[in-house]
């Protein structure tokens, strides 16, 4: 983050714009809609700028700028097209220790001006720290047209209804009676300006309030790429009270969670436990009765090799709800970022998916009933065993030139995808240096694989017999 987002009460305050023209005045005019006393620095006004002197929205001192003049001032900003005279106002303001903004060159930004949105008291920002204000002002657009225009009466309402019930709730019970009621009824009734149907509601709620339970949602994370996040997901995440999430889960995922939640990393790994399982559903419903929100974070589907469904039972057993949220699941995922199809009607007419971490030491799998060749076999965990698989696999009758796909990090930006046959494929994973997180795909539907996300193992290493080419049935 290269600029902290601070909302800044500047109203009264003096800010001293230098530049008396279009980018003057439109940075001028945000400072107004705050309630400062804008004062402008320049030999003359321009346009829109000299309409803003007459209309007395903006002082004027019509001389070349000094430093002397931005003494005492709140905030500074410079938009002049002489770039002496912006670096002279930066080093002032710099010197007399005032935040300073000169248009349009970040490096001399303390602070930069979002594009802004606003809906009554409610205030959006919109900022790619200087790097595209365009950009900016089109997501803000984008913005625009996603929130409803009737937000600014909502928030209106609900600091009334804060201030004539938040002294009969019990303080650390407030936060989960307005978010129930904001999840209920109440918020559309509101949002369509019903406002008498609306407090209603609302007492409504708070004649039926109690200490709350609380509840756990087990939401599936996906398998990297934060944008296959449903909808659902990311609404629960940033309403959570806390997030327990495992080591499959992206950070880019995690940084979408509610700021103040807590967050806690239950992440396991091969004889590395953070916590065991036992220990991770007790978490769970210890913390639902402390009334909290809990999302249990899990990569991929919380019903796909991810034990949701015995955490579920627990929670159940106590009470507590429980709400299962799908993910897309790794093989999905992955199917759609390498471009090969789980089934085909020419080379899969059906697909199992099965964990190929050990047990005792010992990979227990039902490998006759794996060797088929008229389905894709998709292997969660299983890239620590892969001589163990792939040799089972050839040992029980599978064709050894069966094409198979290793993918590290799948639909991420950095995935790699390892496109060789079950021969080789032992060889060739050590050499690319495949690692973890990796899911193997197994089956004729592999040579559907789209060749650019293939990576070139054997550029430095490739036999006078065989060619990367002819692995991948080019």
């Amino acid at each position: 983050m290269d600029y902290l987002p601070i909302f800044m009460r500047l109203k009264g305050e003096r800010v001293c714009v230098i530049g008396g023209g279009t980018i003057a005045a439109r940075k001028s005019d945000l400072f107004i809609q705050a309630g400062a006393k804008v004062e402008i620095i320049s030999p003359e006004l321009k346009g829109e700028m000299a309409r803003m002197h007459q209309a007395g929205l903006v002082s004027w001192q019509p001389t070349a700028f000094e430093p002397s003049l931005i003494t005492g001032s709140k905030l500074v900003l410079a938009a002049t097209d002489d770039q002496v005279v912006n670096e002279a106002v930066h080093q002032a303001a710099t010197e007399m220790g005032i935040a300073v903004n000169i248009a349009d060159q970040t490096e001399l930004c303390d602070y930069i001006l979002p594009s802004i949105l606003q809906r009554g008291p409610i205030t959006v920002a919109v900022s790619t720290g200087g790097r595209s204000p365009t950009f900016a002002r089109h997501l803000r657009v984008q913005l625009e047209q996603a929130l409803p225009t009737g937000l600014g009466e909502v928030a209106l309402l609900l600091r009334q209804l804060r201030q004539q019930y938040n002294p009969l709730i019990e303080e650390d019970e407030r936060k989960h009676f307005w978010q129930n009621l904001l999840n209920s009824a109440f918020y559309q009734t509101a949002l369509e300006g019903r406002w008498d149907e609306a407090r209603q509601l609302c007492a409504q709620a708070f004649a039926g309030h109690q200490a709350p339970m609380g509840e756990v949602f087990l939401v599936g994370a996906g398998p990297g790429d934060p944008d296959l996040l449903t909808i659902k997901a990311l609404r629960i995440l940033q309403t959570a009270d806390v997030i327990v999430y495992d080591r499959l889960v992206s950070e880019e995922i995690i940084n979408l969670t509610r700021r103040e939640a807590e967050r806690i990393y239950v992440g396991k790994s091969m004889s590395n436990h953070t916590l065991p399982q036992e220990q991770i559903n007790q978490l769970l419903v210890d913390l639902a009765k402390q009334g909290k929100k809990v999302v249990r974070l899990k990569g991929g589907d919380p019903y796909i090799f991810g034990r949701g469904a015995e955490e579920q039972a627990l929670l159940r057993e106590h009470g507590v709800a429980c709400t299962v949220v799908p993910g897309i699941s790794s093989a999905s995922g992955i199917a759609a970022s390498t471009g090969i199809p789980l089934t085909h009607r020419d080379y899969a007419q059906s697909v199992k998916l099965v964990t190929g971490h050990t047990r005792q030491g010992i990979v227990d799998l039902d490998w006759d009933c794996l060797v088929d060749p008229n389905q894709t076999l998709v292997i969660y965990m299983g890239l620590s065993n892969v001589e163990i698989i792939t040799r089972q696999l050839m040992e029980h009758g599978m064709d050894p030139s069966t094409p198979m796909a290793v993918i590290e990090n799948g639909t991420r930006a950095n995935q790699r995808v390892l496109v060789t046959d079950l021969a080789q494929a032992t060889e060739q994973v050590a050499r690319a240096q495949i690692q973890a997180p990796a899911l193997m795909m197994i089956g004729k539907v592999v040579q559907c694989v789209e060749p650019s996300v293939c990576i070139d193992v054997a550029a430095s290493a490739v036999t006078a017999s065989e060619s990367v080419a002819e692995v991948r049935y080019g």
